[in-house]
């Protein structure tokens, strides 16, 4: 067992009997009070967030996580279905854990999953950036670029995501799986 001092942000633990990640971890020490760590924390199973206070020194289990690099393979229904390349075993993967970046996944890119005791996928993070083209938009006015004004792009996958006005359709462009931004044009 590991102690308060031992955390950070990122780590999992077991909280209540449910896996958990720290997303915040601060130690606070008030006026005439004694010290005591404030954590955030985000349920693994449902993405919910908790906050709890735990006293200094207090025990606290420590969840050991594997990171794999997979290759997304295909959606079926409510999973994404992902390839290991050193073992080729398919491993079906939650949508939920993807959190934003899963409606901007494609077929064949790399994608890191965390294990809880090697089998139970707990954590899935998209690629950062994907290269995506652009199916439809409205065409833009021509000298229609002084302002920063945004239009709406449906992509090759069926997402929609906001672009500049000086974008056209059949463009490639760039975006941020975290937010899903347009970041740039790509040629």
């Amino acid at each position: 067992m590991a102690t308060t001092q031992d955390l950070s942000s990122g780590n999992f633990i077991r909280f209540n009997g449910e896996l958990v990640q720290i997303i915040e971890w601060q130690h606070r020490t008030p006026g005439n009070l004694r010290a005591f760590y404030q954590a955030k924390m985000r349920r693994v199973k449902d993405g919910k967030l908790a906050e709890n206070r735990f006293r200094s020194g207090e025990s606290v289990e420590i969840v050991r996580v594997e990171v794999k690099e997979l290759q997304y393979l295909y959606e079926e229904g409510e999973s994404f279905i992902c390839m290991d390349n050193e073992t080729y075993d398919q491993i079906p993967v939650q949508k939920f854990l993807f959190g934003n970046g899963a409606k901007f996944m494609k077929e064949g890119d790399t994608v890191l999953i965390s294990f809880e005791n090697g089998e139970t996928p707990v954590l899935a993070e998209a690629p950062q950036y994907v290269t995506m083209e652009i199916t439809y938009t409205e065409p833009g006015v021509k000298g229609d670029t002084a302002t920063n004004t945004l239009k709406p792009a449906t992509l090759e996958n069926g997402a929609t995501v906001m672009v500049p006005l000086f974008v056209g359709g059949g463009e490639k462009i760039k975006i941020d799986t975290r937010n899903g931004e347009y970041v740039e044009r790509v040629k």
